[in-house]
């Protein structure tokens, strides 16, 4: 490359064989030009990608542990409520039981208000002096007996039942009373009374009542004999018992004496079962309709041939007969 001429000017000549490489240097420069100019637009749009990434990321992690949240917290809430039921629950109990304690209590109340107003009504063998305090005793088992059933009760006599003194002893000494119950017939002062009457003499331990003999009366004398013992004597418990029944007297006296401390005790062997409706059929209840729906079930009882309620239960059945 040379320079001719002379003065300010001049004329710059380039050799042919510069022109290719002076051409690829160009075309460098301007690819690096080029580079330079634009990475930093393309990483800025990475980095802005990037981040609004990282921000749809947090708020699906924060939507994601607010919804554990709300998770975690229904079973709480679900046991709270559920807490809260239980709770309303008991009180109800509670206050059913303390209008039941309270309603004994005024029946008991009233019992003896009337007793010691009108003294007993009831006709009983040794039937105390008129004005008399009823005796304090442990329990009062009436054995449910009927007219023809002496050969019963010679057997109840000649195993479980205690006779002349040694009745008169376990009165005194245990506080237990014997007494088979029985009504009179619909006929006054008949064969079938005479014979009770002569019974009675020879052994002295039955307990008259003001009651028709009946089967189908049963209920009616059961209930006359509960309010006949309340108003004769002041028992802790009054105990049930069919003459075809033998007592083991001392398992029946260990076993009431672990209640005496509950208030309105009713013992005996439980059961319950469905009401039959039908008319062809054993056992048939003519007022099943009393009981429900069709299908429906008796309300959980003792069976009848023994049980025993408390002093509370005996005197609401006296009042409520």
């Amino acid at each position: 490359m040379k320079s001719r001429g002379g003065g300010g000017g001049g004329t710059l000549r380039i050799s042919l064989k510069w022109i290719p490489f002076l051409c690829a240097l160009c075309f460098a420069l301007g690819i690096l030009f080029s580079n330079r100019m634009w990475v930093l637009p393309e990483s800025n749009g990475q980095i802005m990608a990037l981040r609004r990434r990282e921000q749809e990321l947090q708020l699906l992690s924060e939507d994601s542990s607010t919804s554990n949240d709300a998770t975690s917290k229904k079973p709480t809430q679900d046991r709270s409520v559920i807490d809260e039921v239980l709770k309303t629950h008991e009180a109800i109990q509670s206050l059913d039981k303390s209008i039941a304690m309270l309603q004994m209590q005024l029946a008991a109340s009233r019992s003896s208000h009337e007793m010691s107003l009108n003294g007993s009504s009831a006709s009983v063998s040794a039937l105390p002096a008129k004005g008399s305090t009823r005796q304090k005793v442990f329990m009062v088992i009436g054995i449910n007996t009927a007219f023809s059933s002496r050969k019963r009760r010679d057997s109840v006599r000649e195993t479980w039942m205690p006779q002349g003194e040694k009745l008169l002893q376990l009165e005194r000494e245990k506080g237990i009373i014997i007494r088979f119950m029985i009504g009179h017939s619909a006929t006054s002062n008949s064969i079938l009374d005479r014979a009770i009457d002569s019974e009675d003499g020879q052994h002295k331990d039955f307990l008259r009542l003001e009651h028709v003999e009946g089967y189908h009366e049963l209920s009616a004398k059961t209930k006359i004999f509960f309010s006949t013992a309340v108003a004769k004597w002041d028992a802790e418990f009054y105990v049930k018992v069919d003459d075809d029944v033998h007592v083991n007297l001392g398992m029946l006296a260990a076993t009431l004496s672990r209640h005496r401390s509950k208030p309105r005790v009713y013992v005996g062997c439980m059961k319950s079962g469905p009401v039959l409706s039908r008319k062809n059929v054993k056992y048939h209840e003519p007022e099943y309709w009393k009981f429900g729906e069709e299908g429906n079930k008796y309300f959980r009882h003792a069976t009848g041939q023994i049980y025993a309620v408390s002093k509370d239960l005996a005197t609401y059945i006296s009042i409520n007969q």
